[in-house]
Parts: structure tokens; C-alpha cells; sequence
């Protein structure tokens, strides 16, 4: 059950349930002990404790002592009582519906104040692990950017063309390392505040696929990559700048968790799928798959992968977390769908589903 939050509406629901007790209690009153129904009220005050406010809640309790008196101590419908022990039992009954009401709710207080002082000590530890991880993630490039400028800067060293060009391409990598981490953290904070609108247009996906591999060119050197994808390919209708975000970030992703001289493999996919309950309406997919032959995920830990801030147990030091749930809200912008799961050879296969338009060729229109 929902606690209630407007409070008119918790104020109708004590008079509404006090009175429903009450009537269904005056339907047996003449075979039930009168005070088999008090405790039915006191329960009932019970229950409404545990939703509503204080205020509704005593209410309640005085709703039900008066109900109680009124209609099933005897005399009826009076509020006099002829006998001190009857007296002393309303008097009870009103004292502990009270005191019962008063004290679940303090309960109720203490335990969201705990749930929530839980909930910030998770935030702390949530924070400190993403300040952490930035602390790293770009310090390192800002690092290498600022020594590589410095001793560039420096007249007494005499520095070969040779030397410069490391040193430039250092700052190149540092360059892209840095707006790669900068470009996670602004595309999370648009997820968040809903400001994800897709623009959709005609792509050519394995483009898109051959653009992000190139702007991985360093990070891509020690592995063997390949993309393949069914001839005559048609354009997808999809956004462009989403979808380059996502392969980039896919792809990086396995050229980061994968050893050296592994295997990655880009494929991409034209498929039809004809609903017969929607009247033969065509569904046009495009399916991307990446795929390595790197560890792979452990099982335990696969349902989490796409989750914000987190990182697998047994990942090494840095990385922000944020990878992999950026790519996930990107796909889902799209009305997409990503799935993750271990080849059975071993590594990874994430596989995305998208019902898009597409613009085909001859050919794969007659398909």
C-alpha cells in the first residue's frame, strides 16, 4: 500500500474507515461482544498509523472511542454509560488507541529518518567513489598535458623534431583522454535531467562504426579489430551524434577490459520481422553487435554492468562507471534495446536492437 500524501484525502479515509468499521460492526452487534468490536477499532487505528499522518491518524482513535460508546456500549446511541466498568474499558480503549497511534507513527518517523540516513551514506560512499575515480581519470591526462607543455617550453633543452612529436602526440592522446571523461559526465548530467532529445536522421551505421574505431586509433593498436556488415546496407533513420557516442564508447570499452592482441568485432545487421497480430506490420531492425574474445563478465555481475558509477570487482584501478549506463540511456533514447551477455568461446557481446526506419537499397527491399 502507497502512503497517502495529500492530507484532506488521509482525513477522509480515517472518517470513511472508522464509519465502515462501525457499520459492519452495528450488523452483528447483537451477537458479537461489544468489546470484540473495540478491538477491532483499535486495529483498525493500527493499520491507519502505519499510512498516514499523526493527525488523521488520532482522529481515528477519537472516532472510534465515541463510535464505540455510541452505538455498541450500552445504553445505545448516548454517550452515557451506565456502569463504572464499561467507563473504565472506554477510557482504556481511548488511552491506548492513542497512545498506539502515537507510538507507530514515531516508529514509522524513525524508520525513514534511518532509510534515509542510510540513503546519504550511500550517496557519501557513491561520490566518494566517483571523485575517486576522477580524481584519477583526469588527473593522469592533465598531467601528462602540463609536463609535456613545460618541457616543451623549456630553452635550455634541445629537443630533436623526433622528441616534439612524442611530446605533441602525448598531449593529443592526454587531449582526447580528458574530453572523453568530460564529454561521460556532461552526457550523464543530460540523461538525468531528461534533456536527451534524439534528431533523427539517414545514417550510414557502418560509417559510424569506421569513425569511432579511427578516433580509437591508439587505444586500438594492440588489438585486432574488424567490422562486417550485410551488403547493401541500407541507412538507418537514427541520431547520428547518440549513435556515434555509443560505438565510441562500446568500442573503447573492450579496447580498455580486453589484453593486448584481442579480438573485436563490429557487426552490423538489416532484419525484418512481421508482426501477424498488428494486421502484418513489417518491423525493420537494425542489429549492431560488438563482440570480443577478451575475460568476459562475470555472471554474478552482468545485470549491474549498465548501472551508473559501477565498476566490476575485479576491473582495474580508475574508470568512472558511467561508460556503459551512458550507452544504455542513449540506446533507450532511440527506443532501443542492449544486451549483454558472455560468448560461450569467451568475452563479451553486447547487442543492440533498433526498430528504425531505414532507406534500402533494390535489393534489400526484395528480400
Amino acid at each position: 500500500m502507497v502512503a497517502i500524501k495529500n492530507q484532506a484525502n488521509q482525513y477522509l479515509i480515517s472518517i470513511l474507515s472508522v464509519a465502515t468499521v462501525s457499520l459492519l460492526g452495528l450488523a452483528v452487534r447483537e451477537v458479537i461482544d461489544y468489546k470484540i468490536i473495540g478491538y477491532l477499532l483499535l486495529f483498525l487505528v493500527s493499520i491507519l498509523a502505519i499510512f498516514l499522518e499523526i493527525k488523521p491518524v488520532l482522529l481515528a482513535a477519537i472516532l472510534s472511542a465515541l463510535a464505540l460508546d455510541f452505538l455498541f456500549i450500552k445504553p445505545y446511541y448516548t454517550l452515557h454509560i451506565d456502569n463504572a466498568q464499561d467507563a473504565l474499558l472506554l477510557l482504556l480503549f481511548f488511552i491506548i488507541a492513542l497512545i498506539n497511534a502515537v507510538l507507530t507513527y514515531k516508529i514509522k518517523r524513525m524508520q525513514k529518518a534511518i532509510h534515509m540516513k542510510e540513503a546519504r551514506v550511500n550517496t557519501m560512499k557513491l561520490y566518494n567513489t566517483l571523485l575517486d575515480s576522477l580524481s584519477h581519470e583526469l588527473r593522469t591526462p592533465i598531467a601528462t598535458i602540463i609536463g609535456s607543455i613545460d618541457t616543451l617550453q623549456q630553452k635550455n633543452v634541445n629537443l630533436s623534431a623526433d622528441s616534439k612529436d612524442n611530446l605533441f602526440n602525448e598531449i593529443e592522446k592526454a587531449s582526447m583522454k580528458l574530453n572523453y571523461q568530460v564529454e561521460n559526465l556532461l552526457n550523464m548530467s543530460r540523461l538525468e535531467s531528461g534533456y536527451i532529445l534524439p534528431k533523427s536522421d539517414w545514417c550510414d551505421v557502418k560509417e559510424l562504426a569506421y569513425n569511432a574505431c579511427n578516433r580509437l586509433t591508439e587505444e586500438l593498436k594492440d588489438h585486432k579489430w574488424s567490422i562486417t556488415a550485410d551488403d547493401n546496407l541500407p541507412l538507418f533513420k537514427l541520431d547520428y551524434g547518440l549513435m556515434e557516442q555509443i560505438l565510441y564508447n562500446l568500442i573503447y570499452n573492450a579496447s580498455q577490459y580486453t589484453p593486448k592482441g584481442a579480438r573485436i568485432q563490429i557487426e552490423i545487421k538489416y532484419d525484418v520481422d512481421t508482426d501477424y497480430e498488428a494486421h502484418m506490420n513489417v518491423i525493420k531492425k537494425c542489429i549492431i553487435t560488438i563482440a570480443d574474445d577478451g575475460y568476459g563478465f562475470p555472471e554474478a555481475e552482468i545485470d549491474r554492468a549498465f548501472d551508473k558509477f559501477y565498476r566490476l570487482q575485479s576491473s582495474k584501478t580508475g574508470g568512472t562507471g558511467l561508460g556503459l549506463s551512458i550507452v544504455k540511456g542513449f540506446v533507450e533514447a532511440q527506443n532501443g534495446t542492449i544486451r549483454l551477455s558472455n560468448a560461450e568461446e569467451g568475452g563479451a557481446v553486447f547487442e543492440m536492437t533498433f526498430a528504425v526506419d531505414c532507406l534500402a537499397t533494390n535489393s534489400v527491399e526484395n528480400e
